[in-house]
């Protein structure tokens, strides 16, 4: 059973809590970026998914664009934010996942540009010390990579361990040096 929180990206807290079932998104926008095609999704109100392509490849190619205003206010600001114009998003968020995804995502939300944390220092902040592999695993499966900034965690040694967006690694390590953050490949 999955929970669903929905979040202004930057906000404190999440505004509502509720029981439902992952679907696909209502509405969809594919947008250029310089790590390839992102494809974002909506209900109508929010960004529910973030896909970085990989090998050339989008989860929804399939199902035509429809658009909505809040896929194109998420594309303007993935624009400025490539553009070294943004540093912030500003976008309502709704993410789906357990209690414990939803605490790691918002703890990735207070992760400011050109700043990391350790996946150790999450799970302290989340009062579980010893949680780095679970913090991994919810960090994999953020919805909303670039949004909720899951690229701006690294190993204790500032060590990329991994990236589950685009293409891994290299996506990862493009995303920490525009932001101008030291890391160990």
């Amino acid at each position: 059973m999955s929970e669903k929180c929905q979040s202004r990206v930057g906000g404190r807290d999440y505004s509502q809590t509720m029981i439902t079932q992952q679907l696909p998104p209502q509405h969809l926008k594919r947008v250029e970026s310089p790590l390839g095609r992102i494809e974002l999704g909506s209900d109508g109100d929010a960004i529910t998914s973030l896909t970085i392509e990989r090998d050339g490849q989008l989860p929804w190619e399939h199902v035509p664009e429809s658009e909505t205003a809040v896929l194109d206010v998420a594309a303007r600001q993935l624009d400025e934010y490539f553009s070294g114009e943004r540093t912030q998003f500003d976008l309502p968020v709704v993410l789906v996942g357990t209690e414990f995804q939803l605490g790691v995502w918002h703890e990735l939300q207070r992760i400011g540009f050109g700043s990391v944390a350790s996946y150790g220092e999450i799970g302290n902040s989340l009062g579980r010390a010893t949680a780095g592999r679970a913090v991994g695993g919810a960090i994999g499966a953020n919805p909303v990579p670039l949004i909720v900034p899951c690229h701006r965690v690294l190993g204790s040694d500032k060590r990329i361990t991994g990236y589950s967006a685009g293409n891994g690694i290299p996506t990862k390590a493009w995303l920490l040096d525009h932001e101008g953050i030291e890391h160990r490949s």
